[in-house]
């Protein structure tokens, strides 16, 4: 009886084992805490779990693994498998998507800006200067246009911006320094504390980042339409581990990216924004609107010459940037 209980035993370590063996783990490095701007990555790794029977399952780090600025670098050396990163964080690293954060493209929706940037990922230019560090771009983070949270004296027109610090990354900061701007750019958790500093009197974010950074804790004020741009946060993973995946888990990590990007996009637009107006009543945030031939002066400053800058930029570097922005500007055109 002890013998067959030992055999017993034994298979069944033998199957644990040999289960173990075959689960595929990934590690995933994300940043700050579970928001709006995380929940197609929380989403896919629900559905991949679902899909594989729990053979395929992603542990998904808000901090633990990089710092944000370091997530690309960390993939390319394969220290994690997928990552979120904003490209504003290192234009040199990944300089060909940083056409998605021009000033004033006219991007207006998150389903624009979602097909837009997927558009831009599957040109071979950038498949191929992501795969400098091993990445493989997965699904993009839609996010609406950035406005400001500030401190002070409230600005009654844009010359008020004249000589403020702010916090503004990628084309945005290069948009408020054509109206005299101080713009620097920083991660998403360092800015709570440099505008309770005074190191900014106001930070760009989308509402969602707004909220879950605090910057509406402090903030007196809230431009509603300067609109000046908004940031391109892509989702990669690790090539080798992309490529060594099975049959099975590649189609389930595939074939969930639609609905995990449907799902992010509802969630955005149904729970984000509904929560924004009323988190900015709460606390007494005054609500700043500047006038349609204020913004249009603003974006004839900052458009136009950011975009020529790019162009001759990039194709300097041996980017077909031209071909990138006219595939931009040509889809927005299409569905004006």
């Amino acid at each position: 009886m002890r013998k067959l209980l030992g055999q017993a035993a034994i298979a069944a370590i033998a199957v644990s084992f040999a289960t173990e063996a075959l689960a595929t783990e990934w590690n995933v490095s994300l940043w700050g805490k579970r928001r709006a701007f995380t929940e197609h990555v929380e989403k896919l790794a629900e559905l991949v779990s679902e899909k594989t029977g729990g053979a395929f399952t992603m542990n998904i780090s808000y901090g633990g693994l990089s710092n944000n600025k370091e997530n690309l670098d960390g993939i390319s050396i394969g220290a994690f498998e997928m990552a979120q990163f904003c490209a504003g964080y290192h234009r040199d690293k990944n300089p060909s998507i940083t056409v998605l954060e021009l000033p004033f493209l006219g991007v207006s929706t998150l389903e624009q800006e979602r097909a837009i940037s997927e558009a831009v990922y599957a040109h071979p230019a950038v498949q191929k200067d992501l795969a400098r560090w091993n990445a493989t771009l997965l699904m993009p983070t839609p996010l609406p246009q950035y406005n400001f949270v500030g401190v002070g004296d409230v600005p009654a027109t844009l010359a008020d911006f004249n000589g403020m610090s702010v916090r503004a990354t990628g084309g945005i900061g290069d948009a408020m320094a054509a109206i005299g701007a101080v713009p620097t750019s920083m991660s998403a958790t360092e800015v709570r504390q440099a505008l309770d500093s005074g190191v900014v009197k106001a930070v760009s974010f989308a509402p969602h980042a707004h909220m879950s950074f605090g910057t509406i804790e402090t903030g007196q004020w809230w431009t509603t339409n300067l609109n000046p741009g908004t940031v391109n946060c892509p989702v990669v993973v690790n090539t080798d581990a992309l490529n060594s995946l099975d049959e099975a888990e590649r189609a389930a990590l595939m074939g969930s990216l639609e609905e995990a990007m449907d799902y992010y996009i509802d969630f955005y637009n149904e729970k984000t924004m509904a929560a924004w107006g009323p988190a900015l009543d709460e606390r007494g945030i005054e609500q700043v609107t500047f006038s349609d031939d204020e913004v249009a002066a603003f974006k004839d400053a900052a458009a136009a010459p950011a975009a020529a800058a790019w162009i001759e930029e990039m194709s300097g570097r041996g980017l077909p940037a031209q071909e990138l922005y006219d595939l931009v500007t040509g889809m927005l055109a299409d569905q004006s």
